[in-house]
């Protein structure tokens, strides 16, 4: 599995993938995609970084924007700017009439049950 399609493989995927192709994304689908960037851990990038023969098929690494090795061999690794990503989930929530607490314990009980 390998560029997107690595990006957007998680449990309870529910056709993600064919809503993305189709051109039909609903805002459940972004605001739970913006959620995952938010809260989202950076483990696999970092595991990427500092073990060698990792298979990258494996890893989550949707929350790296960039990797960059310079000439004298050290790695730079960049991540989402989870700030905008948590700024996008507010604005989100408050355009939908609820106030952001409830919003993010819904968002916290919708990942539980997967």
């Amino acid at each position: 599995m390998k560029g997107w399609d690595a990006m957007t493989a998680k449990k309870g995927d529910n056709g993600l993938k064919k809503r993305i192709r189709e051109g039909k994304l609903t805002r459940s689908d972004v605001v739970r995609r913006l959620a995952e960037l938010a809260f989202g851990t950076a483990n696999d990038c970092i595991r990427l970084v500092m073990q060698e023969d990792v298979c990258i098929e494996n890893l989550d690494l949707s929350l790296l924007t960039e990797l960059k090795r310079n000439e004298k061999g050290t790695l730079e690794i960049r991540l989402v700017d989870r700030l905008k990503a948590l700024e996008q989930l507010a604005v989100l929530a408050d355009s939908n009439g609820t106030d952001l607490e409830s919003f993010l314990q819904a968002m916290q009980k919708s990942g539980e049950q997967e």
